[in-house]
């Protein structure tokens, strides 16, 4: 059973912790001195951290979630929409990567970062599986490649739409086409019935995305890898991947060989309104 820990020498009992509960177990009765999970209900608190991250006074706790755990917002640190749309659009997907190892300290200060992404109802099921050796990722790119392939002897519609044959044909020329020779691959993996999975994972890979120039590295979404990871057996196999688990999204990190000098333009935003 869960509870929160409210000093009542800090509360205010202004209710701003009841309005931001989004399973609205938190209530204020007229009498009482400090806020309370609602009886019986106390079970459905996902741990969001909403109702500590919210109040003004520093009054609230959870069991599993310390105030002063939860360091306070700094002002200076905020991003004004300037630098908020510099940043997104400053955001380029690496393909070409430096001949150099990939800090473990870095790593895993990205995936540090990547798991404060949203979840669906706080569940936090997304898992990380880094590979950072030549040797498997080569044969990742192999095996994903011996997909395509297959893709290309079946006559698949995705043959002829991702002209599938320059890539293998790049691949016995000796250029990866599927990893681009990247030297690290994160692969995010949840429960295979987890119906949010997907989403979670592209979220949480979005932001591990945004996250890697921040520390001096390049990421792009690994297309092919993410294909064959979702159907082809010998390359599940070989990601041995938590029993009831499976690959929702891949990324490919290194350092970028080249660096960017301009903002390119992307088209209009489609927007209806319906006001």
């Amino acid at each position: 059973m869960r509870h929160i820990n409210v000093d009542q020498k800090k509360c205010k009992f202004d209710g701003i912790c009841s309005a931001v509960c989004p399973m609205g177990i938190i209530e204020l009765k007229d009498g009482a001195t400090v806020p309370k999970l609602v009886a019986r209900l106390e079970d459905l608190c996902i741990t969001c951290g909403h109702c500590v991250a919210i109040c003004p006074h520093g009054a609230l706790s959870l069991d599993e979630m310390k105030v002063e755990d939860c360091p306070p917002l700094r002002a200076d640190l905020a991003l004004d929409s300037e630098q908020a749309e510099h940043f997104f659009r400053s955001r380029r997907s690496i393909r070409v990567y430096r001949d150099k190892v990939v800090e473990r300290e870095k790593l895993a200060r990205l995936i540090d970062m990547a798991h404060y992404a949203p979840t669906a109802s706080n569940s936090q099921q997304v898992e990380w599986l880094v590979i950072n050796s030549k040797g498997q990722l080569q044969d990742l790119a192999g095996m994903s490649v011996d997909m395509l392939r297959y893709l290309i002897k079946e006559g698949h519609p995705l043959a002829k739409a991702y002209k599938l044959e320059r890539s293998v044909e790049a691949w016995e020329a000796g250029i990866d086409p599927v990893l681009r020779g990247a030297p690290v691959l994160v692969v995010a993996h949840a429960p295979k019935g987890y119906a949010m999975a997907q989403v979670d994972s592209g979220i949480a890979l979005t932001f591990l995305d945004l996250a890697a120039p921040t520390v001096g590295l390049g990421a792009c979404w690994a297309g092919f890898f993410m294909m064959a990871a979702a159907q082809w057996p010998p390359l599940q196999q070989a990601l041995a991947l938590p029993d009831g688990n499976a690959c929702f999204g891949a990324m490919m990190i290194g350092y970028p060989k080249y660096d960017y000098h301009r903002l390119p333009q992307r088209k209009e935003a489609v927007i209806s309104w319906r006001e």
